[in-house]
């Protein structure tokens, strides 16, 4: 069965998301998280048998790494770098490893289509552990980067996010980008799943690999829909 996975340590119901979970990005300190929610955080996944691994962002607690910010290719490899260590040094404390890196928000955007930020991403990662597998959004410039860099990679996809034409996921700002019901959530991820065809917020289709489906636990109605898709998935 096709994974799910889940964005952790921002303040949500992490506990209830978990028993539907094989694998969590945990805030490092870029758009939320602090020593106390990463060591929670990972204590969580670990009691769960859940991956566990890095969710590095711009350096913007206050849009929550929403907003993409001026900077160089250094400094992403810097922000990756730093973010994923301190999650990687609590991991330690623990007797953890981490399994992968997973960009949040707008980094996580940006890299989908920027090949440079994405190949800054894929370098910090390579660098501090080329065992760490890189997930990007499916079909993705972040996909290749790391996939160039030697890594392994993870083609991700949504079964709560809509998307455009050409593979890009609508903006959280335009009306309709999140799906909120368990019901379509559920269809979304099984047609990802079976065929890797979705229809396109535009009226359209769209074709995709899906390695992890990912579930946003600051969707409304998280609970329900991370229930819904995880029972369409077993019963397919």
């Amino acid at each position: 069965m096709i994974e799910l996975n889940a964005d952790i340590g921002e303040g949500c119901d992490d506990a209830g998301l978990m028993p539907y979970l094989s694998r969590v990005s945990i805030a490092c300190g870029g758009h939320a998280g602090d020593a106390a929610s990463m060591t929670a955080a990972l204590r969580l996944a670990a009691e769960h048998g859940v991956a566990a691994g890095a969710h590095p962002s711009y350096p913007d607690r206050t849009q929550f790494g929403r907003r993409a910010l001026p900077a160089s290719e250094d400094d992403i490899v810097a922000w990756v770098a730093q973010q994923t260590e301190v999650l990687a040094e609590q991991a330690a404390r623990l007797g953890l490893r981490l399994a992968h890196v997973k960009p949040h928000g707008a980094l996580y955007n940006v890299a989908a289509r920027d090949p440079a930020v994405a190949q800054a991403i894929a370098q910090a990662v390579a660098a501090l552990d080329p065992s760490l597998l890189l997930v990007g959004l499916s079909g993705s410039e972040l996909v290749a980067a790391g996939t160039g860099a030697g890594l392994r990679v993870l083609n991700e996809a949504f079964a709560d996010r809509r998307y455009l034409a050409d593979g890009q996921l609508v903006s959280r700002e335009t009306a309709g980008a999140l799906i909120t019901d368990p019901a379509q959530a559920a269809a979304q991820a099984l047609a990802l799943a079976r065929s890797g065809s979705i229809a396109t917020q535009d009226g359209g289709s769209l074709r995709l690999r899906a390695d992890t489906l990912c579930l946003h636990g600051d969707t409304p109605d998280a609970l329900n829909i991370a229930r819904a898709v995880h029972a369409a998935l077993n019963r397919a």
